[in-house]
Formats: C-alpha cells, structure tokens, sequence
C-alpha cells in the first residue's frame, strides 16, 4: 500500500470478485468526511459480471457469471486483465459523475496512446474499434467505487460466449497486441498513477 498526494493505492493481488465487490460497498458506506479516497489495483479469476443493465446470460464454459451493483453491463474478468477500483468521494473534490467517467477514460487513453478513442453512448476506451477498456461505476450519496478494467496480457476467448457491454459482435483486444510494453503489474503501476494525476490536476 502506498499513498500519492492523499490518494491510497491498494495492491490486492488477485482475489474473488464477489468478496471484493462487498468490501468496497462496506467501505463506501463506512466511510467519513474526512476517509482518505483509495484505488485498489487487483486481477480477478475468471469471471462474467452483470451490471445493473445487464440481463441474464447462459454460457457454456464454465465460468461463473455474477449480478454486480456496477453501472453497465455485461463483461468478463480474468488474468491478465488489470482492474482498478476507483474508491473515490466525488462530492468532496466537486467532480460530476459523467466528468468522472471521462477522467478514467482519459487515464487509459493518455496510457494506450494516440490510436486510443472514445465511443459516443458506449463508455470504456476503443483502439480501431476494438475494445481495450471496459468502464462501470457506482455512486451513492456522491461517492464512487467499481471502476475500470483494462485488458493487458489475457486469453480474450471467454468474451467470444457474451455481448461484451451488450453489444453484440463487439471485438475485444488487450495492450500487449497493441505493442505496448509491460505487464500486467506494471500496466496496472502506470494506469493508477495515471488517475491519481487527473484526480489532482
């Protein structure tokens, strides 16, 4: 654990999805006027999670799928995929939802590069219309947590069984076929610093 200009980073390794889920929300609520905001820089084990707008799915291999509180909505979680949870009090520095939104977007963008893109109505970060990044949060009484997901170095294969974010035939990609040097660990180094920049700037 460390702290950057008052903004605990959290390094957890790779842990359960449904567990980490619950902690964050406890935090959330439990937290005062005066908490220190976090990011948690994580992997999770195999895993879909259904966002608030998501319907249920059936697959076919296996993998666990699980009803998330997030914003958003279907995606998958797996090695090689960097998670930062994004535990942020968005009243107390006065950043609307939506600014929040493109805030981690940017994080990602300034990381991937100039190929790197927005898509209007579809959060997360695109590269030649395949998708790199996937966005959802969740904000009660004007504090955020979920947060981003980036694909580093990862078997893409399990997203072939779902409409990633609901749409159907959505290519997916990871960085390390963009050529960007670093893994999984170190990506994840350079993405929390990155929003940890933008939420001080």
């Amino acid at each position: 654990m460390t702290v950057v200009d008052e903004i605990v980073v959290k390094r957890l390794g790779r842990v359960e999805y449904a567990p980490t889920a619950l902690a964050m929300r406890q935090f959330t609520v439990e937290r005062g006027e005066g908490t220190l905001d976090e990011l948690w820089l994580l992997e999770h084990p195999p895993v879909y999670t259904l966002g608030q707008g998501a319907a249920a799915v059936s697959v076919a291999n296996g993998i666990p799928v699980v009803r998330s509180d997030r914003g958003g909505e279907v995606t998958y979680h797996g090695p090689g995929q960097v998670v930062l949870y994004t535990l942020v009090d968005l009243a107390r520095r006065g950043i609307k939802v939506k600014a929040f939104v493109r805030l981690l977007e940017q994080a990602v963008i300034d990381l991937v590069g100039a190929r790197a893109r927005r898509r209007p109505g579809a959060p997360g970060v695109y590269v030649d219309d395949a998708k790199v990044a996937a966005l959802g949060i969740r904000v009660t009484r004007g504090r955020a947590y979920h947060g981003l997901a980036l694909n580093v170095d990862m078997d893409l294969a399990p997203f072939a069984a779902i409409d990633p974010c609901g749409y159907p035939g959505l290519e997916v990609t990871h960085t390390r076929a963009l050529g960007i040097a670093g893994s999984p660990a170190e990506i994840g180094e350079r993405l929390a610093r990155n929003v940890a920049g933008l939420l001080d700037a």
